[in-house]
């Protein structure tokens, strides 16, 4: 083909020209079939790829996340990801691998998967581990699966499981979807679990409790072993949910308190990505006792190489579709050998540190119901500003102003108004100092200047919503304007 010729119209300018590309014409229709075609929408506009562009990078720095600043939601541990962690992840090798593969040409992803097992099981004191739960609340209901599977192997068929007040939220679902009638247990006057209260409502009608430790309060239960004891002697189980590891990590192991299963959640305490509906992993080990009850495949070693284990006749089945979230695991995995044990530990160390700093600052504007020691978080309440009118809402919604994203508010329930802090160990004294300094400042505000905060936010993209509104008439897709929900 002769080559396209552009001349220059300007003096002095020479022409030059191009190959002509023979680029092959498409019909859609042909590939994709004329009813999945569409000329366009009512109502949509048609605008430039820079206007696009401009529209969406907009938008995502109008977004707060965890590389802009503090994220100090109590409970949900929202700590730094590493970017080389995600790094690795991305490599393609590993990215790419497909899950259908055969063992032998998988032994690598195969010994990834072994070796963040065998460290899982060092850390939780524990004998046996699945990774294939994909969150915490389906690492609750494997765990309770596996010890509904257990006792019914010997022939003991409970219907009852106890569930703590201070426990998680999500604990009385998963036992109700495992088939078992929930029995609450209230916490005590320093927010525990007493040895006592629990005998009151411990029979042989009871397949296990499911508690928290540290519990939703922040409070380490120090009775944990009497609890562990009490229960097994009446012929239950323990579970403990995991999702507050990062207290515990490389300290003291659930395994030697007595508990027989427990979850952990990599996107909490192993600084995974977090939020948003996924990527999450929530990976359970067990005792010896529960081990032939996990999910099967298992990843083990077989000499000097690496297999899944499929031939595991008591298993409870799949809880996930091939071994889990693949790429969150080598995260983890990747945090866990540049941590090494002593980094786990200080990280601990250093969670709870922040946790008490945060506690010392504000202790003086904000009311706490239970004064036990923190762990990893602190829950205080709105109490002492009543007389304001000013609630645990409007300090969240003012911190927005700020620049900061708003505490957990109004959970654990059994703390009324509760403002749930937990600032992780990836903050500095001078962004704590920051963020307790908004607090204090909001605190005087409220006794000052009340509609301040009780009309926040005030600089923010949207204003105040009608959440009742919002929950009772959702809008779940977009629509052109003047169109009426069918």
């Amino acid at each position: 083909n002769e080559p396209i010729i552009f001349e220059r119209s300007r003096p002095g300018r020479r022409a030059y020209s191009l190959p002509d590309y023979d680029v092959p014409q498409v019909d859609p229709a042909a590939h994709f079939g004329s009813e999945r075609l569409r000329d366009g929408i009512d109502g949509f506009p048609e605008v430039a790829e820079n206007e696009v562009v401009r529209h969406f990078v907009r938008l995502s720095s109008w977004n707060y996340g965890i590389d802009t600043g503090m994220f100090p939601l109590g409970s949900c541990t929202m700590k730094y990801n590493p970017k080389v962690n995600e790094a690795v992840s991305r490599i393609p090798a590993l990215a790419g691998l497909h899950p259908m593969l055969p063992d032998r040409l998988a032994q690598g992803a195969i010994e990834l998967l072994w070796r963040l097992g065998e460290a899982l099981k060092t850390i939780t004191g524990m004998a046996g581990v699945s990774l294939q739960p994909a969150a915490g609340a389906q690492g609750e209901f494997t765990g309770l699966r596996m010890i509904r599977a257990c006792l019914e192997q010997r022939g003991d068929a409970r219907k009852v499981v106890i569930i703590p007040d201070s426990a998680h939220g999500t604990n009385p679902a998963s036992a109700v979807l495992n088939g078992y009638d929930v029995r609450p247990l209230a916490s005590d006057e320093h927010g525990c679990i007493d040895p006592a209260d629990l005998a009151e409502v411990l029979d042989d009608s009871v397949a296990a409790i499911m508690l928290t430790n540290p519990n939703t309060l922040g409070i380490f239960e120090e009775r944990i072993k009497e609890v562990c004891d009490a229960v097994h002697a009446a012929g239950g189980m323990v579970y403990m949910d995991g999702a507050n590891l990062n207290a515990l990590m490389g300290k003291c192991r659930p395994g030697d308190m007595g508990v027989d299963v427990l979850h952990l959640n990599l996107h909490k305490t192993f600084s995974t990505p977090h939020g948003g509906g996924g990527p999450g992993s929530g990976p359970v080990t067990c005792v010896a006792e529960l081990e032939p009850f996990l999910p099967r495949p298992i990843a083990v070693r077989d000499g000097d190489a690496f297999k899944l284990d499929g031939d595991r006749p008591h298993s409870i089945g799949r809880v996930k579709a091939f071994n889990g979230n693949f790429g969150i695991l080598v995260r983890a995995l990747c945090y866990v050998l540049a941590m090494g044990p002593d980094g786990l530990e200080r990280a601990t160390e250093l969670a709870v540190l922040n946790a008490n700093y945060v506690r010392e600052r504000l202790t003086d504007h904000f009311h706490l119901q239970y004064d036990g020691p923190s762990m990893h978080e602190v829950v205080f309440d709105d109490k002492n500003l009543k007389e304001t009118g000013v609630t645990t809402l409007d300090i969240a919604k003012r911190l927005i102003d700020y620049g900061f994203h708003p505490m957990t508010v109004y959970f654990p329930l059994i703390v009324h108004g509760a403002m749930m802090i937990e600032p992780t160990e990836s903050e500095s004294r001078e962004d704590l100092d920051m963020f307790c300094d908004a607090l204090i400042a909001i605190a005087e505000e409220a006794r000052t200047d009340p509609e301040k905060v009780k009309t926040a936010p005030h600089n923010s993209r949207v204003r105040r919503l009608d959440e009742v509104a919002a929950n009772r008439k959702p809008v779940l897709r977009w629509r052109p304007e003047g169109e009426e929900e069918a």
